[in-house]
């Protein structure tokens, strides 16, 4: 994204709504990874969704009173730039992305008493951050010490988190078309793990298959650390070790997605390591595969949050019912939970800028509705571990489909959708492989 009229107009939109306040948010820092080494550095997603502006050392602030956006941020500095790479500096960020004003980050403390006297309120994270607390008391205590020259300090601080989740819950047209874009990327890597996994292979040679993907298709990251569980490990919600032996006769759930220019995808497919699945692992396979059948059908725009879950639990415990994994109704399995001992999390959550993105599920106590721009995935799962009570030929058998989901005023658009999940297209697709 590099358009700086959708970076202006969600700021104008979040400047409408302040009042006569002023909004201070910084990006996030860097992280040294050990000694002088550093993590790569990934922006904060509330402060690149409002400005755009990758760089780390940087501040935006909003002046509802005036109308202004004003960023601070590192200068340009040519001998820095040798070791480190091209900074904009404040002059050519102003002009590129869209800001009324800009000035050197070093500037900062000095400017901000201006900036908040007389203003009603300070929107601002407090609490997320003890050495940014103490530095915006600063502030605050130098507009107070002007008390008797009739000057007066923010009264109110307000977190303005609220009205950005808000905002990015539901995605404008320029985030859905990146979003489809990163689950066609993510979808490839699960093509191409599918067809590259054979017995005797090693979770982390299939994990250099996705990671390679992702990366010569323009993804810039994973999403999160991919998940590639065979065996027993797919019994492990969030298995990341990825060093295991592959043997045949195993099932090998991935669940791996990437970011292209700050948005998540975030899939999960299931399927043999020697290419078939064996009658039990179909049965329990096409038991998920029809819970997410479910679960999509029952997306679209005025229906609740809690539908799609409900809708795959209801398939999940008939299945179990079936295979003598639970006792007793349908009904009762439900009522009484017993489902949750091999289906133990939500149906999905929100997807956007973070993978598990922002924005309430309720409002007021009552699931929220869902609305045409918001995006979720849909997951259910079955994990089965050994037990006395369970059928041998049901041990270590773990499987879960996900896809990325954008409701539409139609009802829904599956993103993920060319991604093969039926047992017919995993064993054709398997049948081919290099």
């Amino acid at each position: 994204m590099n358009d700086c009229t959708i970076f202006r107009q969600r700021r104008a939109r979040l400047l409408q709504q302040m009042g006569n306040a002023v909004a201070v948010l910084a990006t996030a820092p860097e992280r040294q990874r050990n000694r002088d080494s550093h993590y790569p550095y990934r922006y904060d997603s509330h402060f690149y969704y409002l400005t755009g502006f990758e760089e780390p050392e940087a501040v935006l602030v909003l002046h509802a009173a005036s109308g202004r956006s004003i960023l601070f941020c590192r200068d340009k500095d040519p001998e820095r730039e040798i070791w480190d790479g091209f900074r904009y500096g404040p002059d050519a960020a102003a002009e590129l992305f869209g800001f009324d004003e800009a000035y050197s980050i070093a500037q900062l403390d000095e400017r901000m008493p201006a900036l908040l006297a007389d203003q009603a309120a300070l929107h601002f994270a407090l609490g997320a951050d003890v050495i940014w607390d103490a530095r915006v008391m600063g502030w605050l205590n130098a507009v107070r010490a002007q008390a008797r020259n009739g000057v007066t300090a923010p009264g109110e601080v307000r977190d303005m988190r609220l009205a950005v989740d808000a905002m990015r819950l539901v995605k404008d047209e320029s985030e859905q078309n990146l979003m489809r874009r990163s689950a066609d990327i993510a979808g490839a890597a699960h093509r191409r793990a599918m067809q590259a996994v054979r017995p005797g292979s090693y979770e982390y040679q299939i994990e250099a298959e996705i990671l390679h993907e992702f990366r010569s298709r323009g993804a810039q990251a994973p999403a999160y650390t991919s998940i590639v569980a065979g065996g027993a490990h797919a019994c492990v919600l969030h298995y990341v070790e990825n060093n295991a032996l592959l043997r045949d006769g195993e099932l090998l759930l991935i669940d791996a997605g990437c970011e292209l220019d700050g948005y998540a995808s975030d899939i999960t497919r299931t399927f043999p390591v020697g290419g078939k699945f064996s009658a039990v692992q179909r049965d329990v396979y096409e038991m998920v595969l029809s819970a997410q059948s479910a679960a999509l059908e029952a997306i679209r725009p005025g229906v609740s949050w809690q539908a799609p879950h409900d809708a795959a639990v209801c398939v999940l415990a008939q299945g179990m019912v079936d295979f003598g994994l639970c006792r007793g109704s349908v009904d009762g399995v439900i009522e009484s939970g017993d489902y949750r001992r091999f289906y133990m999390h939500r149906t999905g959550h929100w997807l956007g800028l973070d993978v598990h993105d922002v924005g309430d599920y309720k409002i007021d106590g009552e699931w929220r509705q869902l609305e045409p721009g918001m995006t979720l995935t849909v997951e259910p799962g079955c994990y089965i571990r050994p037990a006395d009570d369970v059928p041998p030929e049901f041990w270590n058998i773990g499987v879960r489909i996900e896809d990325d989901v954008l409701v539409t005023a139609q009802g829904k658009e599956v993103l993920s959708a060319a991604t093969p999940k039926t047992v017919t297209d995993i064993e054709a697709l398997m049948a081919a492989r290099r």
